[in-house]
């Protein structure tokens, strides 16, 4: 008895000191954050899945992110959507799925980019598994917006996603289609 008494204080001293070399990771730079946007009936229509960095005192549009080239729309991994039904965008229907959210931001508009290809690194775009190109309206922020962010408002039939950042907001409608 006394011989399987120490074995396993033995055992449990061996595990505390493995756990103390156990660290984790502090915050990221660039948080993970997940927007859901839900029906009237609570059931989900779209979940995106992205990262936000800061503004820390950067010229972000422009500079940052540069006009008129790719952008991951976010940090990190490439920014996700999901959407749980059938939708459409600017009278194009995307169906049930995950997909990648890639923007080109410009000084007045935005060109919005639905992409196939999933769980890349967000720089790893590739524009032959794009499902679409579109316009996003591009709109000044009443503010200064520090950590990049995503809403969906609920409107009629659909919603609208909102991106801001530093001092714009971008936004695209979307319908629910008819099942």
């Amino acid at each position: 008895m006394k011989y399987f008494i120490l074995l396993f204080s033995l055992l449990f001293l061996s595990q505390l000191s493995n756990s103390q070399d156990l660290a984790f990771s502090g915050l990221d730079k660039s948080p993970l954050d997940v927007v859901m946007y839900r029906g009237d009936d609570q059931a989900a229509i779209a979940r995106i899945i992205y990262s936000r960095p800061a503004k820390r005192d950067r010229v972000v549009f422009g500079e940052l992110v540069p006009y008129g080239q790719v952008w991951r729309t976010g940090a990190n991994e490439a920014t996700e959507i999901t959407f749980y039904k059938d939708v459409t965008i600017n009278d194009e229907l995307v169906e049930a799925g995950t997909y990648s959210i890639f923007t080109i931001p410009g000084e007045e508009n935005w060109k919005f980019i639905l992409n196939s290809q999933t769980t890349q690194w967000g720089t790893r775009y590739d524009n032959q598994y794009d499902i679409f190109t579109t316009d996003m309206k591009v709109s000044p922020a009443p503010e200064t917006i520090e950590n990049f962010s995503i809403r969906i408002i609920d409107e009629i039939d659909g919603g609208t996603i909102f991106m801001g950042w530093d001092d714009r907001i971008a936004s695209l409608h979307f319908d629910v289609a008819a099942n």
